[in-house]
């Protein structure tokens, strides 16, 4: 079945040290008022700076469909599970507090909604597939206008073979719904580190890869690969959901 699922990505810049913290209380301490938003994380990973910035953070949040996002989106605004017309309204006791140990740990980020492929699998079906990266490749890519469609098709067509012979798998492959059509992002589970060097020699060498690169030029304006490393409470790595019985104290991270 069509993954009719749609996302919300997260680049949240952290403050010093407190990465580990920040991620652990969005995984393990999130995890009650995530069941009341009606989401499921996909996953908080660690962005490895020598690739991209730090410290920084990215999460993906799983909702059902735009009316699941809406309401996710409606009881934030509100701070009600219904009757959610209000805005700015005052927060659940929990999640209030949630919110306000969260700045402690991060200074700000920047969202995205996102509406995976049709054969983009959810959270649920990688983890049934036993899906899992030692490290995971994250592609950020900017094309001309409404052009990132093209890209897409580019990947289904040539991009997931020639990524699976160097032992990539894809997790997802997923459009910006809220610009014109120039902004998708793809994530690739790659097994340990000496993989992703073999994959970084094969792109400049492999003509499966420099074929995928050739075909993309006519409308890729630019294209961003960095790293990331799992969060221990990762649905790919428990194979399930964090459970707030999974929460740690701060000083043990």
């Amino acid at each position: 079945m069509a993954n009719q699922k749609v996302y919300i990505h997260e680049l949240v810049e952290i403050i010093g040290s407190n990465r580990a913290k920040y991620m652990h209380h969005m995984s393990a301490v999130w995890a009650a008022v995530r069941r009341d938003h009606q989401q499921l994380q996909l996953g908080v990973w660690a962005e490895v700076g020598t690739t991209g910035n730090w410290p920084r953070v990215v999460n993906m949040w799983e909702h059902d469909g735009w009316e699941g996002l809406a309401f996710h989106l409606g009881y934030e605004a509100s701070g009600k599970k219904s009757n959610q017309n209000s805005s700015l309204g005052t927060m659940e006791p929990e999640e209030a507090d949630w919110w306000h140990e969260a700045t402690a740990f991060r200074k700000g980020g920047r969202d995205r909604i996102l509406v995976p492929t049709s054969w983009t699998r959810s959270v649920d079906e990688l983890v049934a597939d036993g899906v899992r990266g030692g490290l995971y490749a994250h592609e950020r890519i900017w094309t001309d206008r409404n052009m990132s469609s093209d890209y897409i098709k580019l990947v289904e067509d040539r991009g997931l073979a020639a990524y699976a012979a160097h032992g990539l798998e894809v997790v997802g492959v997923y459009d910006n719904a809220l610009i014109n059509g120039r902004e998708s992002f793809a994530i690739w589970a790659i097994p340990d580190w000496s993989a992703w060097a073999a994959f970084e020699r094969a792109w400049s060498t492999d003509e499966a890869l420099l074929a995928f690169r050739r075909g993309s030029e006519p409308f890729v304006d630019r294209f961003e690969r960095r790293l990331l490393t799992d969060n221990p409470l990762n649905p790919m790595v428990i194979g399930r959901q964090p459970h707030e019985s999974d929460r740690r104290p701060m000083s043990e991270l």
